[in-house]
């Protein structure tokens, strides 16, 4: 019978130095991905700072457009003009307006049958623009 062939090796050392390898390999693989984190990180921060500009850029522009819609409606809401002059449609001051519907107030059906009359008015179809004449007229 054949006697087993028993191995010899130096375990302990080969063990040993694949050990310290992996233990290396893995020290640089977590160092590695630190310095990427670290790396992307401050590219998301400048990013960041340069997008903040932008945003505050767009903010001013929001805030002047506000102001100006806001001194346009202000300056509508307290002077008379013309809202559609072809139908004849006006605006007045609120002040105006109060005031108007406070004497109207005194005799409701002559205020209903007034307004409704200029509610149709108002919403009624534009007349339809004039044909052009042809060229054998």
């Amino acid at each position: 019978m054949a006697t087993p062939i028993s191995t010899v090796s130096s375990s302990g050392s080969a063990s040993g130095n694949s050990g310290r390898v992996r233990t290396i390999v893995n020290i640089v693989a977590i160092v590695g991905t630190f310095l990427i984190m670290t790396v992307l990180l401050r590219v998301m921060v400048k990013s960041q700072r340069e997008s903040k500009s932008v945003s505050e850029q767009r903010a001013a522009a929001r805030r002047e457009a506000s102001m100006a819609l806001r001194a346009e409606t202000t300056q509508a809401l307290g002077s008379y003009g013309y809202v559609d002059k072809n139908r004849g449609v006006v605006r007045m001051p609120i002040e105006r307006a109060m005031q108007l519907s406070l004497q109207s107030a005194a005799n409701p059906a002559a205020a209903r049958s007034n307004l409704i009359a200029r509610v149709e008015k108002a919403t009624a179809p534009a007349p339809k623009a004039p044909e052009k004449p042809s060229d054998f007229e």
